[in-house]
């Protein structure tokens, strides 16, 4: 999705801040806003690719002033809200509707500290080959559609030379849609910066990315 979230290789907005000794959360809600959406994902109403979705699609006035864990939590109220698991008047009221049904959590504390440190891998068993191998070149694709995607725009129509083949995984762009896994070959390519950057770009750098099959033609 091409979209204000999309900033790389994008000019304006300035360096990035670096802070030293930077803490794992600046406030006490940032850490209850991670532990929030890790606890409504379990209701299965969305994955992990939708998740990411909800961040592309706030307001780009929003996106644009809030901080990390702000963004976070409004995509996890607009998700639930979407899935019917709560509604704008509980969230602004901060209590639950007179006629909601009560419910058990789908996990316990207990649960979760077993799911975190092995999440939800998202490799998969195909019986489709592989369409490249590590050394081949390859062209990105130019346009992508409107949904969620992870070609990011600055790695449109550029080649680069595949240098890891990870096997199979769930295609986010179907992923986000609750569509199904549809997965497919996922690849590590390196992209010199003279290719991105052109003469702008300091010599011996480059970038590599993880990119789906279908983002990907032969540039042989």
């Amino acid at each position: 999705m091409d979209s204000v979230h999309d900033l790389g290789g994008v000019e304006g907005f300035g360096p990035i801040p670096i802070e030293a000794d930077e803490p794992v959360f600046h406030e006490t809600w940032e850490g209850r806003v991670l532990g929030c959406r890790f606890l409504m994902g379990f209701w299965g109403r969305w994955n992990i690719d939708a998740n990411r979705h909800s961040l592309e699609q706030l307001p780009p006035g929003d996106y644009l002033t809030m901080s990390y864990y702000e963004k976070w939590a409004a995509g996890v109220v607009n998700l639930s809200v979407e899935k019917g698991l709560i509604t704008r008047d509980e969230v602004r009221t901060g209590q639950p509707a007179a006629e909601s049904e009560r419910m058990t959590p789908p996990v316990d504390a207990a649960g979760l500290l077993a799911f975190l440190p092995k999440g939800r891998p998202s490799s998969r068993e195909i019986d489709a080959a592989s369409a490249f191998g590590v050394g081949d070149r390859v062209r990105t694709a130019r346009h992508m559609h409107s949904g969620h995607t992870r070609l990011p725009r600055y790695l449109r129509d550029r080649v680069g030379e595949i240098i890891l083949h990870h096997g199979a995984h769930v295609f986010p762009d179907v992923s986000a849609t609750m569509a199904g896994d549809a997965p497919q070959h996922l690849y590590a390519v390196r992209f010199d910066g003279g290719e991105i950057w052109g003469d702008e770009a300091e010599p011996g750098h480059s970038v590599t990315a993880d990119l789906w099959e279908s983002y990907l033609v032969s540039a042989a």
